[in-house]
């Protein structure tokens, strides 16, 4: 944290680390030991809705991460400054890093 005008002010890393601790409690409100895992079904939900594509073969989870991150700028876009919008933008980040790392650990 560092202090302006008597104001304190967290740093980048104090906003990683609660962007980090937001997926960890999003893990105990979903009672999920694993974490914030809900974008893989929702994706597929997402595809079987929209039905076959000529877009590869429909969105990946890395692309559902990559919209929530989107989706998090457009907000904070908007207008009236909200944290929300930035922490939760830096760990849809590593989520969708998260997912690319495993992705590419596959053998194919």
């Amino acid at each position: 944290m560092t202090t302006t005008a008597g104001t304190t002010l967290p740093t980048a890393p104090d906003l990683l680390i609660e962007a980090a601790d937001t997926i960890g409690n999003r893990s105990d409100e979903r009672y999920n030991a694993d974490g914030e895992r809900s974008m893989a079904r929702a994706v597929q939900m997402f595809n079987v809705w929209r039905g076959p594509s000529n877009h590869r073969w429909g969105l990946a989870e890395a692309d559902g991460w990559a919209f929530m991150v989107f989706l998090k700028l457009a907000r904070a876009a908007e207008g009236k400054h909200r944290r929300e919008d930035w922490v939760d933008g830096a760990a849809y980040m590593a989520l969708a890093c998260e997912c690319i790392e495993r992705e590419l650990a596959l053998p194919f």
